[in-house]
Parts: structure tokens; sequence; C-alpha cells
């Protein structure tokens, strides 16, 4: 009879002992049902130096963080269009991005990237503005909605007749294009109405703000302004020209809020547009990462806050906080996707 040498038959114990403890995590893992991966999470911006699109990236890395399921977050932020954010997704995807939270300059131009990061089995939620790739989720407010139905409390409140200012964001992109969809749509049952000037504000408060001013110094005259989110420096630019305050549509920014509060004579109204919509997106990420399943769209019905009826002064007060940067969007959360304390929001590190 031949015996195996002691080392040899701990090494076989030590390969089942092993191996047991394996199969039991394993068993562990798919009886609880949690995923023990840590993953890396892409981020994509083409528009730098707003507060808007800031605080979108800090719920990025707040939802991140309040995962637990995030190692890290890549971040590529600078201004370009199709063509600067197309080297970015590649850059994140060879960089090893799992997933890939955008914000996209064009709705078409990126899908051929996107097809490349699926087929690499990468996953995209494009978030605030739509993208057309079917392999690609998205997240965003409801565009057309946005656009319409700050338009139509405009044109009420004008009596359906006037000269309106129409202050957009960047040509080309599709949330411009589908607000300025919605502005033509309520115009259309308001014939009386006349947008007499139309900007590009870049979405840049000060920007926004210089336009207006001058086309009031121009003498043009101006009954009403629709902005796509630009909006207490077009309140600050009637008082710099002089001018009688007219009605004024905004988004649910930290200082416009403030404005519809406490300026006297201003009528106006803040059409919600969280930048949290980020968090939206990583918390969709990382669910698909996880193997669960998500709409292909999620998409949020804005709200309008009127600082003319009660349940407007009321969301609006409830909303506004002196703490918060000017153009701070009002809405932290996004139930039920987003689970991020404020702490981790306002922080901005990620994990």
């Amino acid at each position: 009879m031949k015996f195996r040498p002691i080392g040899a038959r701990w090494a076989v114990t030590l390969v089942v002992l092993v191996a047991i403890s394996v199969i039991a995590v394993v068993t562990a893992s798919a009886k609880t049902g949690k995923i023990h991966s840590k993953f890396v999470l892409g981020v994509s911006n083409t528009l730098v130096g707003n507060g808007w699109r800031e605080e979108m990236i800090c719920s990025v890395k707040a939802q991140a963080a309040a995962s637990g399921m995030v190692s890290a977050v890549k971040v590529a932020n600078r201004n370009g269009g199709p063509a600067e954010q197309s080297a970015d997704l590649r850059t994140l995807i060879s960089g090893g991005a799992n997933a890939i939270v955008v914000n996209p300059s064009s709705s078409t131009a990126l899908n051929s990237v996107i097809a490349q990061a699926a087929a690499r089995g990468v996953k995209v939620v494009a978030v605030d503005q739509r993208v057309t790739a079917p392999q690609a989720y998205n997240a965003t407010n409801d565009q057309v909605a946005y656009g319409r139905l700050g338009a139509e409390w405009l044109f009420k409140q004008l009596g359906g007749k006037g000269n309106v200012v129409e202050m957009r964001g960047i040509a080309g992109v599709p949330a411009d294009t589908d607000r300025h969809t919605g502005f033509n749509q309520a115009k259309k049952k308001y014939p009386g109405i006349h947008v007499v000037k139309q900007t590009f504000t870049g979405w840049q408060f000060a920007t926004g703000g210089k336009q207006i001013l001058d086309i009031l110094n121009s003498g043009v005259k101006v009954d009403g302004v629709w902005t796509s989110g630009i909006d207490y420096t077009v309140v600050n630019a009637f008082k710099t020209a002089g001018k009688p305050l007219v009605p004024v549509v905004g988004a649910d920014n930290n200082q416009f809020l403030k404005q519809l509060m406490t300026t006297k004579g201003l009528r106006g109204a803040a059409v919600t547009n969280p930048a949290t919509i980020g968090g939206v997106g990583a918390a969709m990420a990382i669910k698909l990462l996880s193997g669960q399943s998500v709409p292909k769209w999620v998409k949020l019905k804005p709200q309008v806050w009127d600082n003319g009826t009660a349940a407007g002064k009321k969301e609006i007060k409830a909303n506004y906080s002196p703490s918060r940067p000017p153009t701070y969007s009002a809405r932290l959360q996004v139930k039920p996707w987003t689970t991020y304390t404020s702490k981790q929001l306002f922080s901005c590190k990620g994990p």
C-alpha cells in the first residue's frame, strides 16, 4: 500500500475546503440577491460653467456613493459638440467604464459610439436630453411639455396678445429642439402672440441677461419673456434698464424662486426641470449592471409653480433655500430613483 505525504494530503483537504467555501458564498449570494461587484461609472458632459449641469454631475456621484456598488466615477467634462463628446465616450469606454451617464449634445450623432459601447457590454443612459440609439436608455424631463406649459402660462397672462421674447438654449441640441416644439404648440393656440425676438443663450445666465438688456435698450416693446431656464438675470436686466417688469417664465432655479417670492411687481412661473435627473440616470445604470430591468425611457412630468396662486407660492417657498447657490436646481430628489442624502449631494465627492 502506498501513502501520500502528509503535505499532499493537507493540500487536497485545503482545496476541498476552499471549494466548499466558494460554493457557500455563491449560494448565499444567490439566496440574498446581493451583488458583490464594484462598478466603474462614467459621466459625459459638454457644458462647463453651468450650475445646473454641475448639480447634475454631483447627483450622479451622490447616487453612486449611496448605492455602495460603485468603486469610481470618471467624469469627462468640457465644452464641446458631438465630435468632442464622441471622443470622450470612447475614452471612458477604453478606460474601463462599465456604464456611462451622458448628457448628449445630439440625439443622433452619438449613436455609433453608443453602439460601440453596447458591443463591449457598456450600458449607456442619456439624461436630461434623449438619444435615439436603440441600445441606450433615457431619463429626461418631458422637454416638449416644459416648453408648452411655460408658454401657455405666459400667453394666458398676456390675455392672448402681445410681444414676447423667446430665449432658447443651445441650437441643435435635443432639449432646445423639444422645448421650441412645445413653445410653438402653445403659440398656435394664440395667434395674437408675436415673437419679436428669439435668442440662443447657450444656457448661460450672464449671456441671457446681456441679451435681454440689449433688447430692452433697443426700444423693442416687450410684454413677456419665456426663457429656457435662464431666468433670474432676465429679471435683473429689467431693473437695470429701468423698465417695468413683465411676466417671466423660468425654471426652478434657486435665485429665480427667491425673486418670485420677494420681487415686488414680478409675476412669474417656474417650470420644474430637476438637475438631479443625473441621479436617476446613475440609479438606472447601476440597476442594469446588477442584472435588473429598467424602463427604456423614464420621463418626468414638469410642474408649473405660479407665484400668483396659493399652490404655486407654497411650492416656491418649500423649495427655495437661502444656503444654496443662485443657479441650484430646487428639486433635490427624484423618487423612487434617487436614494442619496442631501449631504452626499452637496459634497459632490462620490465614491
